[in-house]
């Protein structure tokens, strides 16, 4: 029988044992994706960019895998988390790693990856199981849970690994205002649906010791009590052992969110927030965080191919033709050469981190 969530008890003690998460959604600056992450790895790099992360004061990255590698090559994909790993270590850097993600394009190929659309958010992003396998996933349910349980179950006891976060924004439609939907499955809502609950099984089936979540991100009443949540939202908020959520706006809202999410008696995770156009900045969010104990990740770190300064209508109104210098960054917080975007956001990082213990 699979094993139940953790006790919201079992859940704060945990949390009580870390220091606060802080952090940033990774990929590295010459990786246009979560493919070309694993595939090219650049150790060199990551190493460069980790040690910068850790002088903000950040102690977790949260880091997408994909299915596709694990089924490619299972062995050398361990072989290359097991790498990344080594090198967060030597910075003191843990992973929260995404299993699943429903964001953008639903289609995907292993090896070389196209290079970024000129001016576009984040526009060579893959979904992952993706639309193939979700169209027909019924007989894709033993290959899914293989990879679920391999990798879950390979680094089950891995200090260095600190979360696994199940799937990402599972109820996204994929993104790129339209740009995808010609390929987008149309069973989608209905396969995630099933899977789901399947995913958080199969995880904690490997019997991990690090917690599972999955972060709600839609809607208005994510408490308790609400009566609007959809089947997706309810199984990441009742399966979770930590409950995350994404939020990229003002702090207001971000504050009516976390006393929402309160009423689930879990720790909370923030963990994609900071979109300095929406409202969403560091000097806004990270003292509402730091006085609610939320731990908080923020999307982006290095600006390269992955483009995600710019601002996600850039879709609709590419950036390509504006000069630097005109617009403000939407996410990202340091240039590829690791100057800050902004010196104070440095200092704001800095000054939470040494607020609230998280080195």
């Amino acid at each position: 029988m699979t094993p139940s969530p953790w006790t919201a008890q079992a859940a704060h003690d945990w949390f009580q044992r870390q220091p606060l998460p802080l952090g940033a959604n990774y990929v590295p600056a010459n990786a246009i994706n979560q493919l070309a992450l694993w595939q090219d790895l650049d150790e060199a790099r990551i190493d460069l960019e980790l040690g910068w992360a850790a002088g903000l004061g950040m102690n977790m990255m949260r880091v997408f895998l994909h299915d596709a590698l694990w089924r490619a090559d299972a062995a050398d994909f361990k072989r290359r988390i097991d790498r990344f790993l080594t090198v967060a270590e030597r910075h003191g850097i843990r992973a929260m790693f995404v299993l699943f993600d429903s964001c953008w394009s639903p289609v995907h190929h292993l090896g070389p990856q196209r290079p970024p659309i000129p001016g576009v958010h984040n526009s060579g992003w893959v979904q992952g199981p993706g639309a193939v396998i979700l169209n027909s996933y019924e007989q894709h349910l033993d290959s899914l849970r293989g990879y679920v349980q391999d990798i879950v179950g390979h680094f089950a006891q891995d200090p260095r690994v600190a979360v696994w976060d199940v799937w990402n924004e599972p109820d996204n439609s994929g993104g790129g205002f339209g740009f995808y939907d010609a390929v987008e499955t149309p069973r989608k809502t209905e396969a995630v649906t099933a899977l789901l609950p399947l995913v958080f099984d199969w995880a904690r089936s490997a019997a991990p010791s690090q917690p599972l979540t999955s972060g709600v991100w839609i809607g208005e009443d994510w408490s308790a009590t609400s009566t609007t949540l959809s089947p997706i939202q309810r199984t990441q908020l009742t399966q979770s052992d930590v409950t995350s959520f994404h939020d990229y706006s003002w702090p207001e809202k971000l504050e009516a969110r976390i006393r929402q999410l309160q009423t689930w008696g879990r720790p909370l995770l923030c963990t994609e927030y900071m979109a300095r156009s929406q409202g969403s900045a560091f000097d806004t969010a990270l003292p509402v965080a730091a006085q609610h104990r939320v731990g908080m990740i923020n999307w982006g770190f290095v600006d390269g191919l992955s483009q995600t300064r710019y601002p996600w209508g850039s879709w609709v109104h590419p950036y390509n033709r504006m000069p630097d210098g005109i617009w403000t960054w939407f996410h990202d917080v340091l240039h590829t050469d690791g100057t800050p975007y902004r010196a104070a956001e440095v200092h704001c990082l800095r000054a939470h981190a040494e607020a609230v213990g998280t080195r």
